[in-house]
């Protein structure tokens, strides 16, 4: 039987912060513990945790707090799991709750800077399609996803992001620094990091690819992984532009495996599909492995908002896959990336770091 994880949906994360968190720190301890290749369920709140509803309008959404996001279902510690190993999560479904919502918020977004007015749209979900009254006329397939999936940074990656981050912000670039005000776990919220931006350990990432059938992979940055996820998508298009998809709560199941000292040179996130049909809203081949990059530069100096470089460190990892992988040399996997992978911009608002996948069709390879 799986591990779960069952939230009650009409309360905040706050009002059951023995069920998640909604910072990243490296003293959460863990809510359950499981063995490699078992399951977990995970039930997970929203992005707005609740306080966005079927009966909220325009006017409402200024004297809403930014800070519970996100609440995440979590950590799962994973047994024998160590620095150097590497998790996969294979994602066996994503069941959506029946209300979803999209909102763009004052000084967030893309196009931030021409839409000051804060906006909501609130959407119906039901048989695999999202509709509207707020926006007629329009059925959105879906394609859930989970936009957070991340573990634990280690106790040095943890004090990384909070040096380049508050480097980046004297430098004038967009952070949003610790904030303890509806931080869970309370006790850390005044040293622990947002989940605002996607990082090494996975995090906010938003690609949309990340559907049931997929197998993510995560370096392990201490003892038992500490897995958590939360954020449910869905549907949403590449770039994330306003700042939110279709937002909903959902209830993931999970498959966690541990593949021991496996981690090697990875820097951040990667995925493949493990040959499942992508649901209708993705036009993506059946096969395929996908790297990420950030806006952090290797030397360690983090940028803000800056796309070449996240394009970059994607095609750098993939590049350093292909050789590892297909014994190729550096020119080689080069030339192959130029011919067949494909960048795909993910999300352009979870600053600093927006973040470009890199996609790999594996149907090119002879057997």
């Amino acid at each position: 039987m799986p591990v779960e994880i069952r939230l009650d949906r009409r309360k905040s994360l706050a009002a059951q912060p023995e069920k998640g968190h909604n910072r990243w720190h490296p003293d959460i301890a863990p809510v359950a513990t499981i063995g490699s290749g078992e399951r977990v369920v995970l039930e997970t709140l929203d992005a707005r945790d609740g306080q966005i509803t079927p009966a909220t309008r325009d006017a409402d959404l200024p004297a809403m707090n930014r800070n519970v996001g996100h609440p995440l279902t979590g950590p799962v510690a994973v047994e024998g799991a160590e620095p150097g190993d590497l998790l996969a999560v294979h994602l066996d479904a994503i069941e959506p709750q029946p209300f979803g919502w999209t909102a763009n918020s004052v000084g967030f977004g893309f196009l931030h800077e021409l839409y000051r007015e804060p906006h909501v749209t609130r959407w119906t979900i039901r048989e695999g399609y999202a509709t509207s009254g707020d926006l007629p006329g329009v059925r959105i397939p879906g394609a859930p996803f989970m936009g957070v999936l991340g573990v634990a940074p280690s106790r040095e990656l943890f004090g990384r992001w909070q040096r380049r981050e508050a480097e980046l912000a004297a430098r004038g670039g967009r952070v949003r620094p610790p904030e303890p005000d509806r931080a869970v776990p309370a006790a850390l919220g005044a040293e622990a990091v947002r989940t605002s931006p996607p990082r090494e350990n996975g995090g906010n990432v938003d690609i949309r690819q990340l559907v049931a059938g997929t197998t993510v992979y995560l370096p392990v940055f201490q003892r038992g992984a500490l897995f958590s996820a939360g954020d449910a998508h869905f549907a949403q298009g590449d770039g994330e532009v306003c700042g939110t998809a279709i937002e909903m709560g959902a209830t993931l199941v999970a498959r966690l495996e541990l593949l021991k000292g496996r981690a090697g040179n990875r820097r951040d996130l990667s995925f493949e599909s493990r040959g499942a049909a992508p649901p209708h809203g993705l036009r993506f081949p059946r096969r395929y492995f996908a790297t990420t990059g950030l806006c952090v530069r290797r030397d360690g100096r983090n940028e803000s908002e800056d796309l070449t470089l996240a394009a970059r460190n994607a095609l750098l990892n993939m590049i350093e896959h292909v050789q590892a992988r297909y014994g190729y040399d550096d020119r080689q996997a080069y030339h192959l990336c130029s011919v067949a992978v494909n960048l795909h911009v993910s999300q352009v608002v979870d600053l600093p770091n927006v973040l470009v996948t890199a996609f790999l069709p594996l149907d090119i390879f002879e057997a």
